[in-house]
């Protein structure tokens, strides 16, 4: 497969501050890729570099195969959507779509047109003659990136561009932008803080932390098998639940004793076993718990502590083995908090990390 963005060997220095150190990364024609992470992790500097408007330390940019490293951001085959919209108030809809094109010099017939596809795609053409002051937060937004649109390039750069919208507007549009790529089928560089739009939207996340990417994988491997301590407690909603302890021996297999209460390892899934004595940490989603499964093999007991119904969904926040652990079961399920119950785990879907190098086991 063919790359669309390469970036090799990529640093970028603020004085001594180093912000990204020797990054490497493979985007493939027609990818939706998102970088996601926390405030200050180099995600939106390394969308600022493809782009052009920082210059790099050290290392190249491609884009469709070009050296772009030095171009000029006009010149890389980009279009950019920001945060914040950066629209021009004075300026109808169709003004602020046509007037990127018009200093570039196209013809009028070719800008009419792109401008009347991009509001098609947009689903924008009664907005055409307003104002932005006239426009929602959502609309604004699908204006900012039918400017991108017109451009006709072969990537795409959203920096964060539904974080200023309310939780209803961010999922609709989050589906527009979706049903975006599957139409356009363009290569998309997507930053993002939120799980939930990166899992919904990408074809592969690369989590990244301190300027250096954690992991590059497809969202169901990444909330499945994280890599690591750092990529499994940043990826879900309530977060996985974490139990320190030790690998001991047992006549069945190596268990785990957390605060002597032992877990057994059986069906856990990788090539070779932690060694006896070595400190774990065992990680487990929270439905990948059960309570009360008549049909569970071994069980453990635990108590409520809070109860939080979801609708469709409630979750239970529970003492066990000296730990606080948080349980997703069916809506239709009640249990009042002091209820003692018995959990269940499914270890096949668990996650065991070394508990120096913090590293998959």
């Amino acid at each position: 497969m063919s790359h669309s963005v390469s970036i090799k060997s990529l640093s970028l220095n603020f004085g001594a501050v180093t912000v990204l150190e020797d990054l490497n990364l493979d985007i493939n024609d027609g990818e939706f890729l998102v970088l996601l992470g926390s405030s200050g992790c180099g995600k939106s500097t390394l969308l600022n570099c493809i782009a052009g408007l920082l210059d790099v330390s050290a290392g190249q940019i491609f884009i469709k195969g070009k050296n772009v490293t030095w171009e000029e951001p006009k010149d890389r085959g980009i279009g950019m959507v920001f945060q914040s919209y950066a629209l021009y108030p004075q300026m109808t809809v169709r003004k602020n779509l046509s007037f990127g094109l018009q200093i570039a010099g196209l013809p009028k017939t070719e800008i009419d047109k792109r401008v009347a596809r991009a509001a098609g795609v947009l689903q924008i053409e009664p907005l055409l003659d307003r104002k932005p002051s006239a426009l929602s937060g959502g609309q604004r937004q699908r204006v900012a990136i039918g400017r991108a649109l017109v451009r006709d390039v072969d990537v795409f750069l959203f920096d964060e561009p539904l974080s200023n919208l309310d939780a209803k507007l961010r999922s609709e549009l989050r589906v527009e932008i979706k049903r975006l790529h599957q139409q356009l089928k363009n290569t998309m560089i997507y930053v993002t803080h939120d799980q939930i739009e990166a899992l919904t939207l990408a074809d592969r996340i690369a989590i990244m932390k301190s300027g250096i990417i954690q992991q590059l994988d497809d969202p169901m491997t990444i909330y499945n098998r994280p890599k690591s301590l750092f990529v499994a407690g940043f990826i879900g909603s309530p977060a996985m639940n974490f139990l320190r302890g030790d690998v001991e021996a047992a006549a069945g297999g190596p268990v785990i004793n957390t605060n002597t209460v032992r877990i057994p390892l059986n069906g856990y899934q990788t090539q070779a076993m932690p060694a006896t004595g070595q400190k774990v940490v065992l990680g487990i989603r929270p439905e990948h718990v059960q309570v009360d499964d008549a049909s569970a093999a071994m069980t453990f007991d635990a108590v409520v502590d809070i109860e939080e119904p979801m609708g469709a969904d409630n979750l239970l926040w529970l003492k066990f083995a000296g730990n606080t652990i948080s349980v997703r079961i069916a809506g239709s399920r009640r249990y009042a908090p002091g209820t003692k119950i018995k959990l269940s785990f499914d270890m096949s879907l668990a996650s065991l990390f070394d508990a120096g190098t913090e590293l998959r086991i």
